[in-house]
């Protein structure tokens, strides 16, 4: 394969001037884990230089000019292909996709493919005016193995992010824009060319862009809080190590942060493929069922559930049990995780959806995976949970006296907790 790449100055340079009135300039917001690996020109590449290396996203003269500014964003809605490249100021209420490209740097095509691909997106937690997004790019078998850059979202006011529930997507030349899972934004998403296997062959005809979308809010209604452990044990926490086999005890806590009464309130969680329901198992805590009110409709996980009408600093406790099941898990590491929702509407806020998640982790070493190496798991861009103990029994501190509205004929009180004026580090909240 000679002479692959083609010199695309007079293309991107547009892109690039457009990017650079957008933002200003952030220093060293791109790294590897070879502590700054070398740049190359188009005219570099087509000489040799790389030689039998793979490398990612390393052509200062490329297609998106620098590629190692491969983490870009821009308004969801702008139809332009024109991409903020280091900052991008930003609006409540207003969804941004964010950008990370890939491309394997080496020329000879289907003899140098990366193996092992795949992309990781770190998007903070915490409420603040600047949000800076990481982007990973991660390959078994390159040099270096692992690629970020950052891209960061700035706000006249304290914002927090959400990301928006299944938008992550990879496009290719092969495949379209396919859907990717939400472990995107925890354990990563593989990569490919022609299917999600890992695989990128090396030169343009192979990249690649993976983008996500987050939306921007300045002010919070409610909260809501997801933790698990293992059933029988008394500590909950938002991740926990079990097995195949195993029963989880999952806890979704919401909270009004409304000064109004809010009503009919639903609750949902959507299970990951690899943890199954748990028939009769789910269990409502409010101020009229201190000691808890078993569920019978069994519609937590699908449909959802109606627990009722909600006065100002209103809290609800739902709990249920999975099963951890092998369908389709992987030999190592398996990061199982699964979204609580919580849906309300009021006088002054209509079906407005706020989301938190927990994990199961289960590293797969059975007898089918013997004689199989077994990947070593890319560390998660996300900050270790510390677990919170939490009352078997939720207790009660003031009863607002809330209506009663629950499916299945149960009434719903409310509680005030002493949580109730914290806004969970993990939110998030879609209007």
């Amino acid at each position: 394969m000679r002479t692959i790449y083609k010199s695309v100055l007079s293309v991107s340079a547009a892109a690039i001037v457009a990017v650079a009135t957008l933002a200003p300039v952030i220093v060293n917001a791109w790294g590897d884990s070879s502590n700054g690996r070398k740049s190359y020109t188009i005219s570099q590449i087509n000489k040799g230089e790389l030689g039998d290396t793979i490398t990612f996203n390393s052509i200062s003269d490329g297609k998106i000019g620098d590629e190692k500014n491969f983490v870009g964003a821009k308004v969801a809605s702008s139809k332009a292909d024109t991409w903020a490249a280091n900052s991008i100021n930003v609006k409540d209420g207003e969804t941004y996709t964010i950008r990370l490209y890939v491309h394997n740097n080496n020329p000879q095509g289907t003899k140098k493919i990366a193996e092992g691909v795949k992309a990781t997106f770190s998007i903070p937690t915490t409420v603040a005016k600047s949000q800076t997004i990481i982007g990973y790019l991660d390959s078994s078998n390159a040099t270096p193995n692992r690629y970020w850059d950052e891209v960061t979202l700035s706000a006249s006011e304290n914002v927090y992010l959400e990301y928006v529930d299944g938008s992550a997507k990879y496009t290719n030349a092969k495949m379209g824009t396919v859907k990717l899972p939400n472990e995107v934004i925890t354990s990563g998403a593989t990569l490919g060319y022609d299917k999600l296997d890992g695989k990128i062959p090396g030169c343009y005809e192979y990249d690649g862009v993976v983008t996500i979308d987050v939306k921007v809010h300045s002010s919070v209604a409610a909260k809501v809080s997801k933790q698990v452990r293992i059933k029988g044990t008394k500590t909950w926490s938002e991740s926990v190590e079990a097995k195949v086999g195993d029963e989880v005890e999952y806890q979704i806590e919401y909270v009004n942060l409304l000064s109004e009464e809010v009503k009919n309130v639903m609750i949902r969680d959507v299970l990951p493929t690899n943890v199954e329901y748990v028939k009769d198992s789910t269990y409502l805590y409010n101020s009229n069922y201190q000691a808890g009110v078993l569920l019978k409709d069994n519609t937590v996980t699908t449909s959802g559930i109606n627990i009722g009408d909600y006065k100002a600093k209103g809290n609800a406790y739902v709990r249920f049990t999975g099963k951890v099941v092998d369908k389709s898990m992987t030999c190592g590491a398996n990061q199982l995780v699964n979204w609580a929702s919580a849906t309300v509407s009021g006088s002054t806020i209509k079906n407005a959806v706020y989301k938190d998640d927990a994990s199961v982790l289960v590293n797969k070493n059975d007898e089918s995976c013997k004689d199989k190496p077994t990947p070593t798991p890319t560390p998660t861009p996300t900050p270790t949970p510390t677990p919170t103990p939490t009352p078997e029994t939720p207790t009660t501190i003031v009863n607002t006296g809330a209506g009663s509205v629950v499916t299945g004929a149960i009434g719903a009180g409310s509680v005030v907790t002493t949580l109730g004026y914290f806004i969970s580090s993990r939110k998030k909240l879609v209007k």
